[in-house]
């Protein structure tokens, strides 16, 4: 299950996700899609970012926020595809995730049981409910 800002839908993403150990073996002369655990070491990408098409991190815990670090720093190196987190993120981190560079949050069938789509939803207009617009204002 896949979450944005528009509710659930099905994962659309047709390339094999390639494990980060794997990208330097790989000659990268078609897209990719690559998983990143939330130690990675994103200097094993340089170069090859052109070439991705959306990359997964994942959450080991609600409470490991390493992923929303990568995820900024990738956007910062110039990564424009896909920014999926997956894993343990909770409806309450949503705005987070999308604040950070994510796109969507790929969720499983418990947590979307636990955490139904309205919930989610009400976290959509990430932009509006931060805390630095709030003291710019």
């Amino acid at each position: 299950m896949i979450a944005t800002d528009t509710g659930f839908r099905a994962d659309d993403i047709t390339l094999r996700f390639t494990p980060l150990d794997q990208i330097a073996a790989n000659d990268c002369t078609e897209v990719l899609a690559v998983d990143l655990p939330s130690d990675a070491d994103l200097s094993v990408l340089e170069g090859h970012l052109d070439r991705i098409g959306a990359i997964r991190i994942d959450f080991p815990s609600f409470a490991d926020g390493r992923g929303f670090t990568l995820a900024r720093n990738l956007r910062l190196q110039g990564y424009r595809g896909r920014l999926r987190a997956k894993g343990h993120v909770i409806a309450d981190q949503y705005a987070m995730a999308r604040r950070s560079g994510f796109d969507e949050v790929e969720i499983d069938e418990a947590l979307a049981e636990r955490q139904p789509e309205n919930q989610w939803l009400r976290r959509a207009d990430w932009r509006k409910h931060d805390y630095q617009s709030r003291l710019r204002a």
